[in-house]
């Protein structure tokens, strides 16, 4: 009986895949044939400097290039690049268009969402005072604590090349009495409830609060929402869901802290984050990148994500002993994403081994699973409330970097690997 209800769950789940398996056989056909001419259709810029392209299946990480950029952000760009233009005039123009479409006091396109967090705590201590911008990173009669909520993070580096000292506070009673005279700045990542109450507190003491959400777009609304609740500053970053240039980033907020940013920031010979060059290109890719999400709908988009990861998902399921689900976080890279775990103790083949083959194969294919190739592993250091990590029970894949057409071979390729492995360990 067990076996009979065994076999047609296997049966369904081969027939829900059939088209997709019926996909696979002619993209392998017509690979033999281009092949055979001596076309390879993944001959590119890239390939060309000896660089294989990836299969993007682990997210928006920085160092597997962002995101892929809007059609309109390319159009932006390539605008912009054949115009002078004073650059001070830019980012003021900018900043009373971002008003308009968010409805924060102003804003102002930085290099990244780190270089948005360097430039608002240099804003926050050095004012728009042109003593004390070139004093920085010397904080010596300024106000150069930054209080860090929930602790210190691999990212923190942009706060304290400043020459701001970190406070650290895990609570919200910790932050209450964290704060002083010396404070300049809270820094925080959480959302929510949580949120809500540190702003509370930041209000009280009058003490302006900047809000890290990189990843919080999509949804597009965040843009309005934190306006909307009055942060003080909050940023996101350009080259992850925003779909703009990679390298730039939004700060949006009080207009006289913004402006205090940008007198702390490039092109200003002398402040402490000149180096944070953002060209005319970025700031008109990133203006396009949240005009273009403005017009989207998502409902529609999310629909199209989600189909993508559901074609893997159907793939792997006809994998017996492989488990696979759809979800959407809660805390950043807000889409479709797929889960994929199996008995890894029983089948002798583990998530790291899984990650590991796809990465080492043709095409590269990255998913998200334990480790992080760009971690400067001693940022953990220090922490008083460090956890050791869990081994991974799943490798996950979202949805937003995987191409049209690549789930086939996302989804063929992670059978194969599946299906050996649990082959083997039967044998």
């Amino acid at each position: 009986m067990q076996m009979g209800r065994s076999s047609r769950r296997s049966f369904v789940k081969l027939v829900a895949a059939a088209p997709l398996l019926s996909q696979i056989a002619v993209r392998e056909l017509y690979a033999q044939a281009a092949t055979a001419v001596g076309k390879d259709p993944r001959q590119n810029i890239y390939t060309r400097l000896g660089v294989k392209t990836v299969i993007n299946c682990r997210g928006t990480w920085t160092y597997l290039s962002g995101s892929l950029e809007f059609p309109e952000v390319q159009r932006a760009q390539a605008e912009a690049a054949l115009h002078f233009v004073n650059m001070f005039d830019l980012q003021h123009a900018v900043g009373r268009r971002l008003s308009e479409l968010t409805g924060a006091e102003s804003g102002m396109v930085t290099s990244g969402a780190a270089g948005a967090m360097a430039a608002a705590t240099a804003g926050c201590i050095a004012g728009t005072n042109d003593k004390f911008i070139w004093q920085l990173p010397d904080t010596t009669g300024l106000k150069g604590e930054v209080i860090m909520v929930g602790g210190r993070s691999a990212f923190d580096n942009a706060i304290r090349l400043t020459g701001a000292k970190l406070v650290l506070a895990y609570s919200p009673d910790e932050l209450t009495n964290a704060i002083n005279d010396n404070t300049a700045m809270i820094y925080t990542t959480d959302l929510g409830d949580k949120l809500q109450r540190e702003l509370a507190i930041a209000k009280e003491r009058k003490v302006p609060m900047l809000l890290d959400d990189a990843a919080g777009i999509p949804p597009v609304s965040n843009a309005k929402l934190y306006a909307q609740m009055g942060l003080d500053l909050y940023t996101f970053s350009g080259g992850k869901g925003l779909c703009g240039p990679q390298c730039s980033g939004l700060l949006l907020g009080r207009k006289d802290l913004i402006e205090a940013a940008l007198m702390n920031c490039n092109p200003r010979e002398g402040a402490v984050c000149r180096p944070m060059k953002v060209g005319k290109e970025e700031i008109m890719g990133c203006l396009a990148a949240l005009e273009t999400w403005l017009k989207l709908d998502e409902k529609k988009l999310y629909a199209e994500w989600n189909s993508r990861v559901d074609r893997i998902r159907k793939l792997v399921d006809t994998v017996p002993g492989v488990k696979a689900d759809i979800y959407i976080p809660e805390d950043g890279n807000r889409y479709p994403t797929l889960r994929v775990s199996w008995d890894q103790q029983a089948w002798n083949y583990t998530v790291t081994d899984c990650v590991q083959e796809l990465r080492a194969g043709d095409p590269v294919i990255e998913v998200l699973g334990p480790d992080n190739p760009s971690l400067v592993k001693a940022v953990r250091e220090g922490n008083p409330n460090r956890k050791e990590p869990k081994p991974p029970s799943h490798i996950e894949l979202v949805s937003l970097t995987i191409q049209p057409g690549q789930e086939i071979i996302v989804g063929q390729r992670l059978r194969t690997l599946l299906g050996a492995a649990r082959k083997k360990s039967a044998a």
